[in-house]
């Protein structure tokens, strides 16, 4: 019944891929652990259990990934886009930007440590409604790039131009947080479901070329959190001096 359905299409290619990646970081552990580390036979066991569950685990996703997210993504791209009003595709990508950098793992992971090294001073919560807020405006401006063909380069120039500039009004405590925010919010939910979207969405719309056209959401959506987070910084620098 499974493999009518073809969930497990496909997946002894993600099992061979999820193998080779995680071969290289079990033979660096063995090597530092022979050599150097020399740790308790306990906490080696341990460790290949944790690379056993990763495996499983990748094997999943990348299977979840592979025979859902990504048809679902590009279906409802070239659905929005064949219905004769594209420019729906904006506010909804929005949505789903936001929704989706919510849901993103490594995002809430970076908000508790944000939080958890600065005592309670900088807040979770914000950092992710930030992040959030700011990736849903990025996927809405890539949809409006695919829905009205304007050019990639001059918003993705201008927006590193802008972001070097704010760099000098920020708090600096905002400032390597702001880079490695757009690292975290390009995780697999962005990059799976997003760009799926972008791409179904420039197929289903004449006139526009999948590859020009549905690439570089991804690299907007990089760019976003570190201007917004930056714009965070310049408040609560702000926000320092009126309390000093």
């Amino acid at each position: 019944m499974i493999a009518e359905l073809g969930i497990l299409t496909g997946i002894d290619h993600v099992i061979l891929e999820a193998i080779i990646a995680l071969i290289p970081l079990s033979i660096f552990f063995i090597l530092f652990q022979i050599t150097y580390l020399k740790l308790p036979i306990g906490h080696v066991i341990n460790l290949f259990k944790g690379i056993v569950f990763t495996l499983f685990g990748m094997i999943l996703f990348l299977q979840g990934v592979k025979v859902a997210f990504i048809p679902a993504g590009e279906a409802i791209g070239s659905f929005f886009s064949a219905i004769g009003k594209p420019w729906i595709l904006i506010p909804f990508g929005f949505l789903l930007g936001l929704l989706a950098t919510y849901a993103e793992p490594a995002v809430r992971i970076l908000c508790y440590e944000i939080e958890n090294s600065s005592s309670g001073f900088i807040r979770g919560t914000l950092i992710l409604y930030t992040l959030s807020l700011g990736v849903g405006v990025a996927v809405a401006l890539g949809m409006g790039r695919i829905v009205y063909g304007f050019s990639f380069l001059p918003i993705i120039i201008t927006g590193y131009v802008i972001a070097i500039i704010l760099l000098w009004f920020a708090d600096r405590d905002f400032v390597g947080i702001a880079f490695d925010s757009g690292g975290v919010a390009t995780g697999p939910m962005a990059v799976t479901f997003l760009m799926a979207l972008a791409v179904g969405a420039a197929t289903g719309i004449e006139g526009r070329d999948p590859v020009i056209d549905g690439f570089g959401l991804i690299a907007l959506i990089a760019l976003a959190p570190i201007l917004s987070i930056l714009i965070l910084g310049i408040y609560f620098k702000k926000k320092k001096v009126n309390t000093s």
